[in-house]
């Protein structure tokens, strides 16, 4: 075998040996800069090579230059902030996709000797170290972030006929290294943002208040998306007006909250952005006005880059999520993050509103349902109090009234219609005004409650009622109270002495069967006394243990003293203090006749 032949078998068992190390080498490193440490030494190894040098590009501003000679450390020179070297009209990215796998490496031939050719900044690094002629490889690195690698010999003629084969080979091994690390990295953002999203749309869904969500929006997104944030909502008159603001810098807050709300040119800016219904990103540095312009003040710190992200949801333009960015651009969200964010905040926007209109509705509806004031009576005080305990704000059945009777009694009533909703907010409606045109004309309350069923019975009703009615008459000092009850928890008389003990008096459930039986029990209260009518949200409280707060009402009543004052308040507090279940409403009708013993 000829000896060259030999050497060159030889040559090419070595190179294969070094470019094994150098794929297995690729593999571990965090970023493509840190083959730096292999490429080198691999590619000044070569024959007849003097000088090896790399460069690092941002589209055609220099990044930084790194180069090497035999028996000397790398250099490298990081390009000044300003840009640095740019590049020339013939030094241009590589064409294909950037940074993929399989991208086209261009491979160029420079001729050191001819003054003129655009091969700056590696012309004086390579042509210093004695090279008279170069090859280049260029490849991209992903985006507009591109390098070249390039070998220096002395001359043409001593250029190995492999070196362009090896360098496009080791050209390929970074380009495969770094599409390793930009997709683990890619990889790694979006599990990132995902877990953002997720906990964002947690912590904003965890709240019904409208305030709350706002605020949530605007602090969950500083700093983990951008410096500032404003949201901005549409009014019923179609005005874009900002209900919340977050900004990193204390300072800048209410500066933020000024220029959101009254300045022209950011009002005219969301206009445009809301005109592509999709988010849009906008670099500050093409502002000449307007607040975050270069002579801005208010920041403390240059505005890189404004965000507006349209708020939509359910086929309803809510309004506006701007963020301000101080970071580098490259730093800034993506639209896919942007307009999920968007998105899930004007879920939970719409939702909490959804919720406030329809909590007033009901509160408004609720209202209705149970009298506005109650009536003065001679020596009695009457006091009373309601919960609405369901957080689903679904109207309940629970009702009281007080009126004076035609004959001048006084009626109490208490009643609870089984479940919840439009039907039976209906119910309520039907049994309540029912009993209190009853009652007023003299109707005695076993009487009342058999024509209440009556009612209920012609109408069909698919729910049953509970009623308490109790009528006073004045005797004496005191008064005569005659209590029937249908389904209903038994009153509690707490007496001037301090006992506290319930009128034992039952009867059946309204609305069940055509026919109900309703005894009626008279008992005489005196002066001191005080009887409590109550629905069963107030007995069926548990505790954590499973204790229902039906034994410790008594105590409860003595606890609250002998005046009904506020003794219906303060037994709902009781009960809602000691309750970890149960959800029903509570209604309290309490009547203490005035007088000592």
């Amino acid at each position: 075998m000829p000896e060259s032949v030999s050497a060159a078998g030889s040559a090419d068992t070595v190179w294969s040996a070094r470019l094994h190390e150098l794929w297995r080498a690729a593999q571990d490193v965090e970023d493509v800069a840190q083959m730096s440490r292999y490429v080198y030494g691999l590619m000044l190894a070569e024959p007849g090579v003097v000088a090896v040098a790399g460069t690092r590009w941002n589209g055609r501003d220099l990044t930084y230059v790194r180069s090497a000679v035999p028996g000397r450390a790398t250099r490298t020179t990081v390009a000044p902030p300003s840009g640095g070297a740019v590049a020339g009209p013939g030094r241009v990215p590589p064409p294909g996709r950037a940074g993929a796998a399989g991208s086209a490496l261009t491979v160029f031939t420079h001729d050191l000797t001819v003054s003129g050719e655009d091969f700056d900044p590696e012309r004086a690094v390579l042509t210093g170290a004695g090279a008279g002629y170069a090859l280049e490889c260029r490849f991209g690195l992903g985006g507009s972030d591109w390098a070249a690698f390039s070998v220096g010999v002395a001359d043409r003629a001593g250029a190995d006929p492999g070196l362009v084969l090896r360098l496009s080979q080791l050209s390929e091994v970074l380009v495969a290294s770094n599409q390793r690390i930009v997709e683990y990295r890619a990889h790694e953002r979006r599990q990132t943002e995902d877990a953002f999203l997720a906990e964002a749309s947690l912590q904003m869904d965890s709240s019904l208040d409208v305030q709350e969500t706002l605020g949530r929006v605007a602090r969950l997104a500083v700093p983990a998306v951008a410096e500032g944030c404003v949201v901005h909502l549409f009014q019923l008159d179609g005005a874009l007006v900002p209900v919340a603001s977050a900004h990193v810098a204390a300072e800048a807050q209410p500066w933020l909250r000024r220029v959101s709300g009254d300045d022209p040119w950011f009002a005219e800016f969301l206009g445009l952005a809301l005109e592509k219904r999709e988010s849009v990103v906008q670099e500050c540095g093409a502002f000449t006005e307007g607040p975050f312009g270069p002579r801005a003040e208010g920041f403390g710190g240059q505005v890189r880059a404004l965000s507006v992200s349209p708020l939509s949801a359910r086929g309803k333009a809510l309004g506006t999520l701007t963020f301000i960015y101080h970071r580098r651009s490259e730093e800034v969200a993506g639209l896919r993050v942007l307009d999920d964010l968007a998105r899930r905040a004007a879920l939970a926007i719409d939702t909490t509103t959804a919720y406030e209109q329809r909590r007033r509705h009901v509160e408004q509806l609720q209202h209705h349902l149970l009298p506005g004031a109650l009536p003065d009576w001679p020596g009695l005080e009457l006091g009373a109090a309601y919960q609405v305990a369901d957080s689903s704000l679904e109207v309940g059945g629970d009702f009281y009234d007080a009126v004076v009777r035609a004959d001048g009694g006084l009626a109490l009533f208490v009643g609870d219609v089984c479940g919840r909703g439009a039907e039976a907010a209906a119910l309520t409606g039907l049994a309540r005004h029912t009993l209190r045109t009853l009652l007023e004309d003299g109707t005695a309350p076993a009487s009342a409650l058999k024509r209440l069923n009556a009612t209920l019975a012609a109408q069909s009703a698919t729910r049953f009622v509970t009623a308490l009615v109790a009528v006073l008459t004045h005797d004496g000092d005191g008064c005569l109270m005659e209590v029937a009850s249908a389904g209903h928890p038994r009153p509690l008389v707490q007496w001037a002495d301090g006992r506290t003990e319930d009128v034992a008096v039952g009867g059946m459930l309204l609305g069940v069967v055509p026919e109900i039986v309703a005894e009626p029990v008279t008992v005489r209260l005196g002066p001191g006394d005080t009887v409590v009518m109550f629905t069963d949200g107030l007995t069926e409280a548990r505790s954590e243990e499973g204790v229902m707060f039906e034994g410790l009402l008594p105590d409860a009543v003595r606890r609250c003293g002998p005046s009904s004052g506020d003794m219906a308040e303060r037994l709902i507090a009781m009960a809602s203090d000691f309750r970890t279940t149960g959800d029903d409403d509570i209604a309290v009708l309490v009547a203490h006749v005035k007088g000592t013993r």
